[in-house]
């Protein structure tokens, strides 16, 4: 329990310190049917190495994850989820010193990878789809993202009503959040995710984007994902996920410009330069530049 312990304050006072970079989280997703790399690793031995690679690239998490969420995926069953993502974060924890985070909704999938050596519980219903995942959070007090999606992965693109869009997701992604907080989970191991995609069609999206500042007055470290989703391949017209690199830079840039601390994406190597880049945007945002002379 102390080792997790005090990766889960490094983590925190790194996600907190805005004098250093936002946090890059790579994707490993053990699915055979994510809309960008599904069926990628036949087995945990090929899903590990990959997760090594995602450290030596520079990843300073890594999200495990055995369930696809892309939009109308159907739900796999426990016993399937547990066996994708269980080996392989049990792998990395003793092969990489990089945290490892647990894509899932399920509180026993969070548990048994938590003990396997998982630090983050990464929870894409906001601590919604299962009644027990706020009690584990409570007692076990990994560090904990709550992003906000309505329904299912089955049919959350058929929920996209909102009466005011930023004013809807902020308001509900914070009252599930609060629920684990409420049950015991310490404040500061709370992360947000606004949800780029879930439950959202591609101009709301850009919009949360656009917004992101609204859910970084919260308080809380904002995690965002973008990487080759779907807004992206309608606006560039590029429609292989894998192919849409640059659509993704420029949504990092935007996210980190507008208070983002963590960015999960799939090109960690890329990824890492757009992130130096636009962090230095950021800080010279900040700064106040003492006007010189200028002589004809």
């Amino acid at each position: 329990m102390s080792g997790r312990d005090d990766i889960c304050r490094a983590l925190i006072q790194a996600a907190e310190d805005h004098a250093r970079p936002p946090l890059l989280m790579g994707i490993l997703n053990v699915t055979p049917d994510s809309f960008s790399d599904g069926g990628r690793f036949p087995d945990s031995d090929h899903a590990v190495a990959f997760g090594l690679s995602l450290a030596a690239q520079g990843a300073d998490l890594i999200d495990v994850g055995g369930e696809s969420t892309r939009p109308g995926a159907p739900p796999v069953s426990e016993a399937d989820e547990l066996e994708r993502v269980v080996p392989v974060i049990r792998a990395l924890a003793q092969r990489t010193p990089v945290p490892i985070s647990i894509d899932t909704r399920r509180s026993s999938v969070a548990e048994a990878a938590l003990q396997a050596g998982a630090t983050i519980v990464n929870d894409v219903s906001g601590f919604r789809h299962d009644p027990q995942m706020c009690f584990l959070l409570g007692q076990l007090q990994p560090v904990a993202v709550a992003m906000h999606m309505r329904g299912s992965p089955a049919d959350m693109q058929t929920r996209t009503d909102y009466t005011s869009l930023v004013a809807d997701c902020v308001t509900e992604l914070w009252t599930g959040a609060r629920k684990a907080v409420d049950a015991g989970l310490p404040t500061d191991h709370l992360w947000l995710d606004p949800g780029i995609g879930f439950a959202k069609d591609s101009r709301q999206s850009l919009a949360l984007l656009a917004h992101l500042d609204a859910f970084v007055a919260l308080g809380r470290p904002v995690l965002v994902g973008v990487s080759r989703k779907a807004f992206l391949g309608r606006l560039t017209n590029v429609s292989v996920p894998a192919e849409r690199g640059y659509g993704t830079a420029a949504a990092v840039t935007a996210a980190v410009l507008m208070g983002a601390r963590i960015l999960r994406v799939h090109d960690v190597g890329a990824m890492r330069q757009v992130l130096a880049v636009a962090s230095a945007i950021r800080e010279a945002r900040a700064e106040i530049f003492e006007p010189r002379e200028v002589r004809p």
